[in-house]
């Protein structure tokens, strides 16, 4: 026998946007952002969707590791070769900071 559960199913889980829409391929929800005054697609990637694969978040400039739930984003008006993958705590402070300069593979990281 196993033990009671004491909290309903979903309890404490965020709920996703009313305008955001799903989006089976990347496991997460869809929705726009207005963000430096253009209107931004933004993704949620679940950490599954993203194994075997790593980028480099422009917010922070370090990997997101293969495996780790992030955020995708681009600009409403430019192509898919714009989509820009973020740490999910980067994208929520991007109004906070600046952007970083992109360093080449081969340059000291500090």
């Amino acid at each position: 026998m196993s033990p009671r559960r004491n909290r309903p199913k979903g309890a404490g889980e965020s709920r996703p946007d009313r305008d955001a829409e799903p989006s089976g391929r990347y496991g997460g929800f869809q929705r726009s952002e207005d963000w430096r005054g253009e209107e931004w697609q933004v993704r949620h990637v679940a950490g599954a969707s993203a194994a075997g694969k790593t980028y480099r978040c422009p917010g922070c400039d370090q990997e997101i590791p293969s495996g780790l739930a992030h955020v995708v984003a681009w600009s409403a008006y430019s192509g898919v070769d714009e989509r820009r993958h973020w740490h999910t705590g980067c994208w929520r402070a991007k109004d906070r900071r600046r952007l970083t300069e992109r360093r080449s593979r081969n340059a000291p990281r500090y």
